[in-house]
């Protein structure tokens, strides 16, 4: 599974589906509903929110920095990465609407504005990786998209996101889980299986939360 290609563009398009995707999820929750649990462990849908705005923001540094070639981490510190999700769940639902779209439309923005010679600079993720820039839509893509799922409102399943994506997103996690056999199903379960969400895939094992 591993080798599936995927073009910058490609990305580009996933990431604006999954964002548009997750603004709609979001559009109808009052305080009730944005305050209670999605489908991540100790997570309400407000944390999840935050933390989903908050990406927009920590990639907006790397763009920052891939435009200018002055180096700006994601994130100052792990402390300050959590200590942020924990203030955006606090604020009200108006609140994280606002702070979602406005950081999306930002970081959209500021890819929009890359040269060729800025999209191939060198810039370092979270988690440390060396990467170019060209991987800066796919890493929200994957954010905007899988974690519309997460919000467990069911406007937004694994069978509502891009074919390609979830090729894509199928590969990526086999390969880093080091699965060579996947089991039989729809595409969308397969996908559902390995990052750990609820699938309908009879037989498969347990995996832990990816992403």
């Amino acid at each position: 599974m591993t080798g599936v290609p995927r073009t910058l563009a490609d990305a580009r398009a996933w990431a604006g589906t999954g964002t548009e995707l997750l603004l709609d999820a979001v559009a109808g929750l009052d305080e009730d509903a944005f305050s209670e649990a999605g489908l991540l462990p100790d997570w309400t849908r407000k944390h999840l929110v935050a933390h989903v705005a908050a990406n927009a923001d920590a990639l907006g540094n790397l763009v920052h920095w891939a435009a200018t070639g002055e180096e700006k981490p994601m994130y100052a510190s792990a402390e300050e990465r959590a200590a942020g999700i924990a203030k955006g769940s606090a604020l009200r639902a108006d609140e994280l609407r606002s702070w979602l779209a406005a950081s999306a439309h930002e970081l959209a923005a500021g890819l929009d504005g890359l040269t060729d010679e800025q999209w191939e600079r060198q810039v370092v993720t979270a988690q440390g990786r060396t990467v170019p820039a060209t991987e800066l839509p796919w890493m929200r893509a994957r954010e905007v998209c899988v974690h519309a799922v997460d919000l467990g409102t069911g406007v937004v399943t694994f069978a509502d996101l891009p074919k390609g994506f979830l090729t894509a997103l199928v590969a990526e996690i086999a390969a880093k889980r080091g699965l060579t056999e996947l089991p039989d199903g729809p595409l969308p379960e397969v996908a559902a299986w390995l990052a750990g969400r609820p699938h309908t895939l009879a037989g498969a094992p347990a995996l832990g939360a990816w992403l």
